[in-house]
This record gives structure tokens, C-alpha cells and sequence, in this order.
């Protein structure tokens, strides 16, 4: 989820769809006494010494278009600057940044900051109308409407102002997103890359409730035509292949590109000069972090904390999101509030600390199609800390927390396997250290970002 700039939005919190995931970057600034003991904790986390980025062997002018870029927190970022390194000229196409809150960052406006220099990168700014904090459908739809209308308008002119090399998509939601993108690949006959994180329209019905088989078939149709112009079509979950090649003979442009960790899981620094950890309960500490949304299943997350109610779990809640006032609610309701924490936004540079505090690190999704065929990047992000893992999801993640033998993991929705699993099987378990470290060695093995991202440069540069 993304920017390896130093500077952060103070609010910025740990927020994602299903796809896109989010960086930990510690701050360089001096350390609050308070965080001494947590980052005592810290120490067990492997570090990664970068390698010489060398130079490309053509460098390229790239084209990135995303809806979501610096200072927003997505994994496009580190593609952008990544590249930039490597030596090629990369331009972003994006909108005003406004995600998660839902309104413009400070220091960005209509008329400000339309265009300026990341790490390198060209970015371009065009307006939106911003999503708004209230979860509304209409904010969301105006706000994918009006990148889509400003976005094609200005690589219109943008694409006799300069020439690419090729095209990269950055494709959470909506697929809307793509369609700049197209055009120029169509006006320019460059390779077009179309890095698919969230599935569409599938994510219409499972995510956005919307079942109208005219809007479902327009959209369905639009995705085939996105990937019909693509060169290649990268997929952040293996899962992903059979929903694409449902809608045509994609299966050779198909390429695995797995979402990696974050630097700050595996290179230890100070947290702020002006941070202090909140209070924590005592007991055992499950945690999570992240979107408190409709996909995490957050209703069966309850119903497993109900269930324990009198034991000494403690539910760690951290992060925001439009399910959070049904969450409060279920506690109020059910007298939970000594078993559920919901411990708010915090910056993304403190999430080292936070989880250096957790006995284990919780993951969920509901038990839906787009779901069962998703990778949620906070995974890799648990695994490169070095926590266990207590997954409560289907297919492909299912199989990672297996395979890396980094946790424990049961269906999607099944409540009362995870309440039995966490009684049984978690809790006074003498390995659950070990088991982190499966998952942390897995992680540099299989989703390092220096060999990701590596492999997308030699992508670009061999086509």
C-alpha cells in the first residue's frame, strides 16, 4: 500500500481495499522515550541491505496512470520510484490525493501542486471531486467519474506534448482507470501493462452491492476490451487468472505479480520524535490493522470475539473505515468492551510498534468469489514483520499461511473454527515465534520487493 519518500501525512492510517496494500515506513526523526521497549521488541526483524540499483540497459519513458499516488499510500509508489532509480524517465498521471479521508490533503488544490517532482518521477495532477469520509455511494461514484473525464482530457493533450515507451495501469478500483491508459496506448502503439488488483466487475456485486445484470454486463465488457489492449496483464494473486480468462483468451499475456512487504517491517528505525504507543490491554493480543470495512468480515470477527468473551483475548483494532460504527455498536451491544480495543488511526510509520505489542496478527475476508480469489496484501506485510498469523480467509492466502507453515488459518466466515483454533491451537502454543519466523523467511524468499520489482524492470526493459 507506498511512497519511499521520508515525509508522511500525520493522519495517514493503515487502509486498503482487498488489493491495494500499504507501506510502514519508520520516520527518521528521534524516538519517543515511550516506544524504548517496543522497539527493544523490534530487534528480532531481519534487515535487508538495498543492493546497487544498476543502471537500465535502455532506459525508457514510462507512463504511469493511477488514481491513487503519493502521498497516498499505495504500492504503485514504489513502482514509480523504483523505476525512476533504475534510470528510466517515468511520468504519473493521477488525480488530487484524497484517499482515505476523503477530502484534499493539505498543500494540494485545484490550483496547487498540479504538477511537481517525487523521488525523481514527473507527477501530473488532474481534479476530482474528492470521495468524502461518509462511506456515501454517490461521493464514490462522482469521485470515479470525475478522475476518469479529467484523466482522458488530459492525456489527450498529453500524448502530442510527449512520447512513451509504454503504458502502466495501476488498477484497484474502478477499472475505469483504464481507459486513459488505452487511448494512449491506442494514439502512441506502445505496450500497455495493466497491473490488476481488484477484479472487475466482480468486485461491483461482492464489494459494492450492486446486482444489476445491465451495469454488470456494461462493465464486463468494458474489462475485456482493458485487457483485450493490453501487452501483458499482471496479477497481484494467482486466484485472479480464472476470473480473467473467463472473459477471453488472455491466459499467455497472464504474468504473476505478487504484492510485497514494506520497507519498514524489515528495516528497523525510530519511530516519531512525538509518538507514544496508546495504553494496551493485558491478555493475549490478537491485532489487526487495517481497513475496518464491508470485505474483512468484521460481523464473524465479532462473533469469534463474543465467543471468547471470558477468556483473556484481546481483539487489537487498528485502523478505520466504514465499518467501524457497526463494530463500536456490537460492543456496546454486547458488553464487549473489555475483549475489543478499537484503537483508531494512526501514522503508518508507527505500525512496527503496534505490532511488536500483538501475540499474533489477524487477516479476514468475507467468504465471496472476488474474495476467495484475492491475496490481501497486508499478508506479505505480517509475514516480512515476523509475526505469526491468524487468517480467516479462502483460497490462494489460505494456502500461503500454510505452505509457509507462518500460522493458522480456517474459512472464510467460519467463526467457530477460529474461536476453537485460537483456544486449542494459539493460545500457551510454545512455537507461535517459530512460526513467524517461517513467515518472514518465506517472505524474502517469495515477495521481496527488490526481486518483484526487479522483475518488472526486466519486464519493461526486455519488451
Amino acid at each position: 500500500s507506498c511512497g519511499s519518500s521520508k515525509h508522511r501525512s500525520p493522519n495517514l492510517a493503515v487502509f486498503e481495499s482487498p488489493s491495494p496494500g500499504c507501506d510502514f515506513i519508520f520516520s527518521t526523526r528521534r524516538s519517543h522515550p515511550a516506544a524504548s521497549n517496543s522497539l527493544r521488541r523490534l530487534s528480532s526483524v531481519a534487515s535487508i541491505n538495498p543492493r546497487p540499483i544498476p543502471p537500465p540497459m535502455t532506459p525508457k519513458r514510462i507512463l504511469i496512470n493511477t488514481n491513487h499516488f503519493y502521498p497516498e499510500v499505495f504500492r504503485v509508489n514504489d513502482v514509480a520510484f523504483h523505476l525512476a532509480q533504475r534510470g528510466h524517465k517515468v511520468t504519473v498521471i493521477t488525480c488530487i490525493p484524497n484517499y482515505p479521508e476523503g477530502k484534499t490533503f493539505p498543500g494540494y488544490g485545484l490550483f496547487k501542486r498540479q504538477r511537481e517532482i517525487v523521488n525523481g518521477v514527473d507527477v501530473i495532477r488532474v481534479p476530482v471531486i474528492p470521495r468524502g469520509d461518509g462511506g456515501s455511494a454517490t461521493m464514490l461514484f462522482l469521485n470515479y467519474l470525475s478522475y476518469l473525464i479529467s484523466a482522458t482530457l488530459r492525456v489527450l493533450l498529453l500524448v502530442f506534448q510527449k512520447r512513451f515507451d509504454c503504458i502502466l495501469v495501476h488498477e484497484t478500483s474502478p477499472v475505469t482507470v483504464g481507459v486513459p491508459a488505452a487511448i494512449v496506448k491506442i494514439l502512441q502503439r506502445i505496450p500497455m501493462y495493466f497491473w490488476v488488483l481488484d477484479l472487475w466487475p466482480e468486485s461491483l456485486s461482492a464489494a459494492g452491492g450492486i446486482n444489476n445484470k445491465a451495469i454488470l454486463g456494461l462493465f464486463n465488457s468494458l474489462t475485456r476490451w482493458l485487457y483485450k489492449k493490453s501487452t501483458k496483464i499482471l496479477i497481484s494473486s494467482k486466484g485472479f487468472r480464472s476470473s480473467i480468462c473467463k472473459k477471453g483468451d488472455f491466459d499467455d499475456k497472464i504474468i504473476y505479480f505478487p504484492n510485497w512487504g514494506e520497507d519498514a517491517l524489515t528495516e528497523v528505525k525510530s519511530p516519531p520524535a512525538d509518538f507514544k504507543l496508546p495504553d494496551l490491554p493485558k491478555g493475549f493480543r490478537i491485532m489487526y490493522a487495517g481497513n475496518i470495512g464491508e470485505a474483512q468480515n468484521f460481523e464473524d470477527i465479532m462473533q469469534a470475539a463474543l465467543l471468547l468473551k471470558d477468556s483473556d483475548v484481546r481483539w487489537l483494532l487498528v485502523g478505520d473505515g466504514r465499518k467501524r460504527e457497526w463494530v463500536e455498536k456490537f460492543v456496546a451491544d454486547n458488553a464487549l468492551s473489555d475483549s475489543v480495543f478499537l484503537l483508531g488511526r494512526h501514522p503508518i510509520e508507527t505500525m512496527p510498534m503496534f505490532f511488536a505489542e500483538a501475540d499474533i496478527l489477524l487477516v479476514s475476508l468475507k467468504n465471496e468469489y472476488i474474495f476467495n480469489n484475492t491475496v490481501p496484501a497486508k499478508l506479505q506485510a505480517y509475514m516480512a514483520f515476523g509475526k505469526p498469523i491468524l487468517a480467516m480467509i479462502n483460497g490462494e492466502g489460505a494456502e500461503i499461511v500454510k505452505d509457509a507453515n507462518c500460522g493458522f488459518s480456517v474459512p472464510a466466515g467460519d467463526y467457530k473454527a477460529l474461536s476453537e483454533t485460537i483456544k486449542d491451537k494459539v493460545i500457551g502454543n510454545a512455537q507461535l515465534s517459530a512460526l513467524g519466523k517461517n513467515g518472514r523467511n518465506y517472505y524474502y524468499k517469495n515477495y521481496s520487493k527488490d526481486i518483484v520489482l526487479s522483475r518488472l524492470n526486466n519486464m519493461i526493459e526486455e519488451e
